[in-house]
């Protein structure tokens, strides 16, 4: 069960300003002090204030440009002197987390690869227990909900109370159009386990092309998320890493001008009104969906027991194909889409199949499945 988190309002960081969408800016990774410092100058122009670089880079392949290392923190504290922006980068490492403290770096924040490394974590969770600086924790590779909240959970532990996520969706074996999955089922239930967690978007990671950048960082404002995460290079052409996902100050500029940042509350009694009873419909249908699920189990366990006696394996695959294929034609006629039709039911009939297992393993018989 997940433990109540002990955080500090966003708001009370010294980081951001409001209105949102906050933002935090800046090049996938620190390449020279020139690029840095004339990326961090054109975001300063446009009111940013916080500023991002990669000094140390999770490569896949041993060879692969991976961060220019410590050199890197000396331009990130000119920055700091220059524009007066906060700054911050990515740590995978006790080592990383002290050299970062010893440049005055202001927040730190944990990559994905990391964040499903519990060892690592925890390490780095030490290591800046004792200390103001905030973290921001970026979501595992996978959709592991349990390890992400672990994860948090570890540096609350070691008293940072200036705690906050990056949504930067996940990866994925299946052919998609973004670079990752944006996976907002998970958002949405880390967003209403934990209402008053900092919460980010990364679109640059989730999209892995800036064409994406405007509809992923829309998507996630629309539902509520406090900001975003966005990659920025004065020459994305000639960048050493991610090249595709970055844009230019005056390209960010531009996008930004188009996003609708909408309210999360209003004072509009009507408005409030309709949509308190437009809730209670929602729950009373929800309730109607409960009741229709368990006695969709109730069935699955007679027909579990009905097999058994009859010595019948669990799974008939030729059955379910055909089964989901006519809930995906129905639910397009309702005007439900196909991804949304086959992740309500495939869960169903995962769900059905572990009560039939269930019953057939009740007495010590090998399972079928």
């Amino acid at each position: 069960m997940s433990k109540i988190l002990d955080t500090v309002p966003v708001t009370e960081w010294g980081f951001f300003t409001l209105p949102r969408p906050m933002i935090i800016a800046g090049p996938c990774s620190a390449e020279t002090r020139e690029q840095v410092m004339e990326t961090a100058k054109g975001l300063r122009a446009l009111g940013i204030n916080v500023f991002r670089a990669g000094i140390w880079k999770p490569r896949t392949h041993p060879g692969s440009f991976e961060g220019v290392g410590t050199e890197g923190l000396k331009w990130l504290q000119e920055v700091k002197r220059e524009t007066g922006m906060k700054v911050c980068t990515e740590v995978a490492s006790e080592r990383h987390v002290f050299e970062c403290l010893k440049y005055g770096v202001d927040m730190v924040w944990i990559g994905a690869r990391t964040t499903a490394n519990p060892f690592l974590v925890q390490e780095i969770a030490d290591a800046v227990k004792d200390t103001e600086i905030p973290v921001l924790v970026k979501n595992p590779v996978n959709p592991d909900l349990d390890l992400w909240i672990g994860a948090l959970e570890r540096f609350n532990q070691a008293g940072i109370r200036k705690l906050g996520v990056i949504h930067r969706g996940f990866s994925s074996f299946q052919k998609i159009q973004y670079r990752n999955d944006p996976g907002w089922r998970i958002a949405i239930e880390l967003r209403t386990r934990y209402p008053g967690l900092p919460f980010f978007a990364d679109p640059s990671h989730m999209g892995g092309d800036r064409k994406y950048l405007l509809e992923l960082s829309q998507r996630a404002l629309d539902l509520g998320l406090d900001g975003l995460m966005i990659e920025s290079h004065c020459n994305p052409s000639c960048a050493l890493s991610d090249a595709s996902q970055q844009v230019t100050p005056e390209a960010m500029q531009d996008f930004l001008g188009k996003i609708v940042v909408r309210d999360n509350e209003v004072e509009d009694s009507d408005f409030n009104e309709n949509l308190s009873q437009l809730r209670t419909r929602i729950d009373v249908i929800d309730d109607e969906i409960l009741s229709m699920l368990a006695s969709r189990m109730s069935v699955s366990r007679r027909i579990g027991e009905y097999k058994k006696a009859h010595n019948v394996a669990i799974l008939q695959t030729g059955r379910w194909d055909s089964v989901l294929q006519e809930m995906i034609e129905e639910g397009k006629k309702k005007g439900l889409s196909p991804e949304f039709i086959s992740s309500v039911y495939n869960a169903i009939h995962e769900a059905s199949v572990q009560v039939q297992n269930e019953v057939l393993s009740s007495d010590g018989s090998p399972s079928a499945n």
